[in-house]
């Protein structure tokens, strides 16, 4: 088939691609030049494991297109993908200019049927303005018709989650458009779940804000497992084995970050007080979010007791592993807080390092963990990066000034740590630090 794809963040650049490997012909169009001009080398402005070896393939075999016009992508398409970004407000609602802006683009440059895709995420009920804006300004009388298709790429894993998706979503109001989808996402083998445009849309929102309170749940339990000296871990082991609930996202750590998470709880909880349908449980979430990080530096204060002249050694920026997104991610707020209460901060991280520098201040970026760890007063692991498993403990031993680890991802064992000599701190996993 014939795609284009408005945008190429994280997911029109994974969607295109994808599409592309799958035997379609891509134009992936973005108002960014020096982003296009880059992406037409190979050179991509974001890292997703396996990600560039895709583009560099396609763009080879001519499936792959980049361009700064979107006349270009509306004329050499059957369908388009909105794909641009849909950030937070101060109020949390989600900021549509960018699909308004698409929408009237699209409308100026139809010739003929096209299906218009949602894959932003986007608030239930803008399907009806998407559709309502290219009525307003299209020229003529051409039809065509508007489907929500919302994607649930996990950064670090997109290219997998994309082609062997748990379901596909898509909402549509024609048969002409549920039959080009269906079509399109044939080859994928994949369960579809096929419903109207605002079920679609609201299945998006409803399926993050849900895994956004689980992880504070999990979150909350640490503090009780800590206050009683049980083993968050164990608990989670023992909830996560009951069908009902499952494993996935019962991991205790300093809170969620990332693009979608805290944007689509604000957003959702912005949707819902507008519809008079107040979802106070997810406001609770959200703010055991963002105590999680308070509950974290707690920690550090009570080992270390003064935070001022201390060398504080951090492992981990982005907020996920095998991505270098650093927006909303838990290390930003953790060392701002700690510089404010004059600590010196030495970081390593395999990929963000670069994005980090353009938001954080007086911060010393090293070459691997070890340098990290020679001369810190303590260490701390933010982002559960595999090469942090598997590091040198009795090197790491000799070259901080005082052995104590605090673990924000509860990625080794406490029992294993003491015995190497280490004052060790997790989340959840015993009882509190004693000075």
């Amino acid at each position: 088939m014939n795609i284009s794809i408005i945008g190429t963040g994280y997911v029109g650049l994974v969607t295109g691609a994808c599409f592309a490997e799958l035997g379609n012909n891509i134009i992936c169009a973005d108002n960014d030049s020096k982003k296009i001009t880059g992406l037409k080398k190979g050179v991509l402005p974001l890292y997703e494991p396996g990600l560039e070896e895709l583009v560099i393939t396609n763009i080879r075999k001519t499936r792959l297109k980049f361009t700064t016009s979107i006349k270009e992508a509306v004329k050499g398409s059957e369908i388009i993908f909105i794909a641009v970004g849909t950030p937070s407000l101060d109020n949390g609602e989600a900021d549509l200019t960018g699909v308004e802006s698409v929408a009237r683009n699209i409308a100026l440059n139809l010739t003929g049927y096209r299906l218009i895709v949602e894959k932003s995420t986007v608030p239930v009920e803008t399907g009806i303005w998407v559709k309502h804006t290219i009525s307003t300004y299209i020229k003529h009388n051409i039809k065509f018709d508007i489907a929500s298709n919302p994607e649930f790429l996990r950064e670090g894993q997109a290219i997998n989650d994309f082609m062997h998706p748990d379901r596909i979503v898509i909402g549509v109001e024609s048969k002409r458009a549920r039959d080009i989808l269906v079509n399109l996402y044939k080859p994928l083998n994949a369960p579809l779940v096929i419903t109207d445009i605002k079920s679609a849309e609201l299945i998006k929102h409803a399926s993050n804000s849900y895994l956004a309170t689980k992880i504070s749940f999990i979150n909350a339990i640490s503090r009780i497992c800590e206050k009683v000296g049980a083993d968050v871990v164990e608990v989670a082991q023992g909830m996560g084995l009951d069908k009902r609930i499952g494993s996935s996202f019962l991991n205790a750590g300093i809170g969620y970050g990332g693009s979608c998470f805290p944007k689509d709880v604000d957003a959702f909880i912005n949707i819902t007080e507008k519809l008079g349908c107040n979802f106070d449980l997810l406001k609770v979430a959200k703010a055991i979010n963002q105590q999680q990080k308070i509950f974290f530096l707690n920690k550090i204060k009570e080992l270390l007791w003064i935070i001022k002249d201390k060398t504080i050694g951090i492992l981990g920026l982005s907020f996920k592993p095998n991505t270098d997104d650093i927006r909303n991610a838990p290390s930003i707020d953790i060392i701002r807080a700690l510089q404010s209460e004059g600590a010196k901060i030495k970081v390593y991280d395999p990929c963000a390092m670069e994005k980090a520098g353009e938001l954080l201040g007086k911060v010393k970026f090293c070459k691997d963990p070890y340098e990290v760890c020679r001369g810190s007063d303590c260490l701390l692991v933010i982002t559960e990066w595999d090469e942090f498993k598997e590091l040198d403990f009795p090197k790491i031993k000799k070259l901080l000034k005082r052995p104590f680890i605090i673990d924000g991802r509860n990625i080794y064992e406490p029992e294993k740590m003491k015995k190497l000599g280490f004052t060790y701190a997790g989340i959840g996993r015993g009882s509190v630090l004693k000075r």
